[in-house]
C-alpha cells in the first residue's frame, strides 16, 4: 500500500527518502571504510561500530529502493518470492541490531569496570563470537519464520497494509496456522526484546556503580562520554520499537505503525553513523601528539582576496557598490513578491526565498571582508568564524536544494498545467522549502561542530577571506581524516541528488516541449524555464568550475575567484535574471511605481 496513499504526496517523498537513503549508505559505507583503513580504529568498540554500520546499512538497503520505485509507478506490486526474500533479510537485520548493540553494551562495561585487561577480556576471538552468535541466531530466526509463513495457503485479498514486507500486516492474509505464528512471533520478539535490552540495563548499572564509585570529575566525565554514543543509540532504536510495539490497542493502527517502521528501518541507520562520528574523539585521544603545538586559537588571521597593498582600497570600492546593489535586489524582490498580490504564485514563493538565501549568503562574508581591506590585520574570533562557517553552509546547501524545488515547480507548470495549483498547494510549497533549511541547518551545525570541538595546531592563518571548511581541516591535528572524507561524501550527495532533480525535472520538460505542435507554445515554454535555467547554470558552474579542477590547475588563488563569483556575483545576478527576463515581475515594478507617484501627487 506504500507509505501514503494521496497523490500529491508521491514526489516530495520521494525526494525525501531518496536524500535519506543516499545519507544512510553514505554514512555507513563511510564508517565501514573509515574503521578499516585507519590502523588507530582497530579496537573491539570500532570493530562493532562497523558491523552496525553493515546491519544498519543492509536494513535499509533491503527496504529503501523498493520502497523508492513505488513512489513513481502506478502500482505497489512486489512478486511472491521477492517478498519473501525482503522480510526474511529485515527480520535478520533487525534481530542482529538488537544483540549486536547488546553485544557494545558490554563492551562498554569491560572498558569502563575492566580497563587494565580490557585488551585481553575483548580479544579478537571473543568480539567475532560476540557479532557471529548474533548473525547466527537472527539467520536461524529470520528462515523459520519466512518458512513459516510462506510454506502456507494466502486467501482473499492480497494488499499488504505496509510499504514493505513485514511479518505483522502478513499474517491476517493467511487461511491457515495464523494464530499459531501469531503467539510464536510475539514469544521470539519478546525473549529477543527483552534478553537484548537486560544485557544493555545490566550492563550500565555496573558502568553507573563503576561511575559513583569514582573520586574524578574527570574520570567521570570521561566515562559518560566513553558511552555517549552508544547509551545515544540504543535510546533511539529501543524507544521507536517500543513506540511501535507497546502501544495500547485503542491508539493503535498501521499509519503509526507506518510512521515507526520508517524510522526505525530508514531514519535510524542515517542517524546512527552520525551518532558516533558526532559524539566520539576517540581517534583523537588515541594519536600519539605529545610533541606538536596543540592549541585553541583565540583568533585566527584571514588572507584577503589579495596581498597586494595598492589593490586594497580600489577593491573595497568595487565589492562595496556589488554588495550594495545585491542588498538592494534581492530585498526589493522580497517586498515585491509579498506587496504584489498576482506574485502569489508557488514560483514566486520560492523566488522570495531564494533571495532571502542570496541575501543572506552574502551578508554573512561580505560585511567582514569589507572591513579587513581597510584593517592592518584581516583577524576574526574563534566563535565569529565558526559562526560564519556555519551561516554560509547552511545557506550555500539551502540554495542547492531550493534551486531544485524550483526545477521541479516548473516541471509541474509546464507538464501538468491544469493540475498546478492542486499538486504545487501551499502545503507542498512549505514542506519543498522547509526540508531544504532543516536539512542544510543539520549538515551545516555538524560539520561546523566536527571542526571547532577538534584541536588546532600550528598557524592560525586561513589562506582565504572567509572561514571556509576545506582550508580549516588542513589546520587540523586531530580527525582531519574523517572531517575531510565527511566534507567529501556530503559535498558529493549535495551536489549529485540535487542536479538529478533538476536534470530529471528538465528532460520531461524537453520530452513535452518537443510533443508540442505549436511554435508559439515551444517559445512560451522557453521563456518560463529561461530565468531559472540561468540561474542554475550560473551558480552549478562556478561551484563544478571551484571543485572539478585538475590537482595540476588546483590553487586557492583560482578558488577565491570562485568564491567571490558563486557568494557575492551570483547573489548579485539572481534578481536582476529575474527581473530583466521576467514580464511579471517588470509589471509588477512598474505598478509600485505607478501607485508610488500617485501617492506622492
Amino acid at each position: 500500500m506504500g507509505v501514503t496513499r494521496q497523490p500529491e504526496w508521491q514526489l516530495p517523498l520521494f525526494g525525501v527518502f531518496l536524500i535519506i537513503y543516499t545519507i544512510t549508505v553514505l554514512g555507513n559505507l563511510g564508517m565501514i571504510i573509515l574503521t578499516k583503513l585507519d590502523s588507530r580504529l582497530h579496537t573491539p568498540m570500532y570493530f562493532f561500530i562497523k558491523h552496525l554500520a553493515f546491519i544498519d546499512l543492509g536494513n535499509s538497503t533491503v527496504i529503501c529502493p523498493k520502497m523508492l520505485v513505488n513512489f513513481v509507478v502506478d502500482q505497489n506490486t512486489i512478486f511472491y518470492y521477492t517478498c519473501a526474500t525482503q522480510m526474511a533479510f529485515f527480520i535478520m537485520f533487525i534481530i542482529s541490531e538488537q544483540f549486536v548493540l547488546s553485544a557494545m553494551a558490554y563492551d562498554r562495561y569491560v572498558a569502563i569496570c575492566n580497563p587494565l585487561l580490557y585488551n585481553v577480556i575483548m580479544s579478537q576471538g571473543l568480539c567475532h563470537m560476540l557479532v557471529g552468535i548474533s548473525y547466527l541466531y537472527s539467520t536461524c530466526q529470520a528462515l523459520m519464520f519466512s518458512i513459516k509463513i510462506f510454506t502456507l495457503t494466502f486467501c482473499g485479498c492480497s494488499y499488504i497494509a505496509h510499504f514493505y514486507c513485514d511479518p505483522i500486516p502478513l499474517l491476517p492474509m493467511l487461511c491457515s496456522s495464523a494464530e499459531e505464528i501469531e503467539l510464536l512471533a510475539i514469544l521470539v520478539s519478546a525473549f529477543n526484546l527483552i534478553s537484548s535490552l537486560l544485557v544493555v540495563l545490566v550492563s550500565y548499572m555496573l558502568i553507573l556503580l563503576a561511575i559513583l564509585r569514582m573520586h574524578s570529575a574527570e574520570g567521570r566525565k570521561k566515562a559518560f562520554s566513553t558511552c555517549g554514543s552508544h547509551l545515544t543509540a540504543v535510546a533511539v532504536f529501543y524507544g521507536s520499537l517500543f513506540f511501535m510495539y507497546l502501544q495500547p490497542k485503542s491508539t493503535h493502527s498501521y499509519d503509526t505503525d507506518k510512521m515507526a517502521s520508517v524510522f526505525y528501518t530508514l531514519v535510524i541507520p542515517m542517524l546512527n553513523p552520525m551518532i558516533y562520528s558526532l559524539r566520539n574523539n576517540e581517534e583523537g585521544s588515541l594519536n600519539s601528539m605529545g610533541h606538536q603545538n596543540l592549541t585553541v586559537p583565540a583568533e585566527f588571521i584571514l588572507m584577503g582576496v589579495t596581498s597586494q597593498p595598492e589593490l586594497q582600497l580600489p577593491l573595497f570600492r568595487v565589492f562595496l557598490i556589488i554588495y550594495l546593489l545585491t542588498v538592494l535586489g534581492n530585498l526589493g524582490m522580497i517586498i515585491l513578491t509579498k506587496l504584489d498580490s498576482r506574485l502569489h504564485t508557488p514560483m514566486y514563493f520560492f523566488i522570495r526565498h531564494l533571495a532571502f538565501i542570496d541575501l543572506g549568503n552574502s551578508t554573512v562574508i561580505y560585511p567582514k571582508m569589507m572591513v579587513n581591506f581597510v584593517v592592518v590585520q584581516d583577524t576574526i574570533p574563534y566563535s565569529a568564524c565558526a559562526t560564519q562557517m556555519a551561516f554560509f553552509l547552511f545557506f550555500i546547501i539551502s540554495e542547492l536544494f531550493l534551486l531544485s524545488s524550483m526545477a521541479y515547480d516548473r516541471y509541474v507548470a509546464i507538464c501538468n498545467p491544469l493540475l498546478y495549483n492542486v499538486i504545487m498547494s501551499q502545503r507542498i510549497c512549505l514542506v519543498l522549502v522547509g526540508i531544504p533549511y532543516v536539512y542544510s541547518t543539520f549538515q551545516s551545525v555538524m560539520i561546523t561542530s566536527k571542526i571547532f570541538v577538534s584541536t588546532f595546531c600550528g598557524s592560525n592563518i586561513i589562506s582565504y577571506f572567509y572561514c571556509e571548511n576545506v582550508p580549516l581541516v588542513t589546520m587540523l591535528c586531530t580527525n582531519a581524516r574523517e572531517i575531510e572524507l565527511l566534507i567529501i561524501l556530503f559535498s558529493a550527495l549535495n551536489w549529485i541528488s540535487s542536479l538529478i532533480v533538476v536534470l530529471v525535472s528538465y528532460i520531461l520538460i524537453l520530452l513535452a516541449i518537443f510533443q508540442m505542435q505549436s511554435a508559439e507554445g515551444k517559445k512560451k515554454v522557453f521563456s518560463t524555464c529561461a530565468s531559472h535555467l540561468t540561474v542554475v547554470v550560473v551558480f552549478y558552474g562556478s561551484l563544478l568550475f571551484m571543485y572539478l579542477q585538475p590537482k595540476s590547475a588546483h590553487s586557492f588563488e583560482a578558488d577565491k575567484m570562485a568564491s567571490v563569483f558563486y557568494t557575492l556575483l551570483v547573489p548579485l545576478f539572481n534578481p536582476f535574471i529575474y527581473s530583466f527576463r521576467n514580464k511579471e515581475v517588470k509589471n509588477a515594478i512598474r505598478r509600485i511605481f505607478h501607485n508610488l507617484c500617485k501617492l506622492c501627487a
